[in-house]
């Protein structure tokens, strides 16, 4: 068991060396390697996140903005309504002033024609009397001649 202490302290003893390169190397590739590369992955970490944010933060902008332009449009659809509205109530009444003015103009010019007509008709009522009283006076007038003369055989 002593050769084998000897050669395990021997073995020690050389492998020394090694194990200090190592820690060296280790060290070395820490400062060299390891180090930048963490950093270069942090910041690629931290610009990961910032551009996550942003974009979280963008996507929120744009679905406010989305909201406030359907808020936008409804409103402009409820003044279009609310305008058509009116100018359909204003058409409608101005459509119907006229329509009442027509019929006004018609009823007096209707009321003009049934008082023409009923002046006429008594005009032609007056004429056809003295008419009616003139020709049964000559129709009188004839049968009395035809009667007071002589009858003829």
């Amino acid at each position: 068991m002593g050769d084998t202490l000897r050669l395990l302290q021997h073995d020690f003893i050389s492998s020394i060396p090694t194990v200090i390169f190592v820690i060296i190397l280790l060290i070395i590739l820490e400062r060299l390697f390891f180090r930048p590369v963490a950093a270069v992955m942090e910041k690629r970490r931290e610009g990961s996140r910032g551009a996550e944010e942003r974009a979280r933060e963008e996507t929120e902008a744009a679905k406010n903005r989305s909201r406030e332009y359907e808020a936008a449009l409804q409103a402009a659809r409820i003044e279009v309504y609310n305008f058509r509205q009116s100018e359909r109530n204003k058409t409608l009444a101005e459509h119907e002033t006229a329509l009442k003015a027509a019929r006004e103009r018609a009823d007096v010019l209707v009321k003009n024609a049934q008082t023409t007509l009923a002046s006429e008709v008594s005009a032609a009522k007056q004429q056809l009397e003295a008419s009616c009283q003139a020709l049964a006076a000559e129709i009188t007038e004839r049968i009395l001649a035809d009667g007071a003369r002589p009858k003829q055989a």
